[in-house]
């Protein structure tokens, strides 16, 4: 018996935490001197968007609902909680990296989804989706170079 249903509805707390943590740092530089560093955060939120669909629809087509909200205390451990604090300022920096702390949460979870016994189909996924969450940390981390 595979691990996939209880890896799915962690990796689907994880990306849509990530969707509203990208979307409101993009809010945040939107207005200021870097609203370029806004537009790349707005479309690494929207493909986060696309990749908890794919994850759920993976999840219908087993007749699994992993779009499920999960525990309080899982909520409360997610890495994208710091971003609240680096959002009530104005400095770039801080809410790339908030955003960058965010990222390395969603990347472990990969790390951890993968750590377990996936099946074949949605380990191809979850691969997939690990190498661009990496590639999107690294594109958040060489936005901080020039903050």
């Amino acid at each position: 018996m595979s691990d996939d249903n209880n890896a799915a509805k962690e990796l689907v707390e994880t990306l849509k935490d990530g969707e509203r943590g990208l979307a409101n740092a993009a809010d945040k530089l939107r207005d200021g001197d870097h609203a370029e560093w806004a537009s790349t955060l707005q479309r690494l939120s929207e493909q986060r968007a696309g990749f908890h669909r794919e994850i759920v629809a993976l999840g219908h087509d087993y007749g699994e609902d992993v779009d499920e909200s999960g525990s309080l205390a899982g909520t409360l451990h997610r890495g994208w909680i710091s971003l609240k604090d680096a959002l009530t300022g104005d400095d770039a920096s801080a809410v790339l990296t908030a955003a960058v702390t965010g990222e390395d949460h969603a990347v472990s979870e990969y790390e951890k989804a993968l750590g377990q016994d996936l099946s074949a189909g949605f380990r191809q996924v979850v691969t997939q989706q690990h190498a661009a969450v990496v590639a999107a940390r690294d594109e958040i981390k060489a936005l901080q170079t020039r903050a």
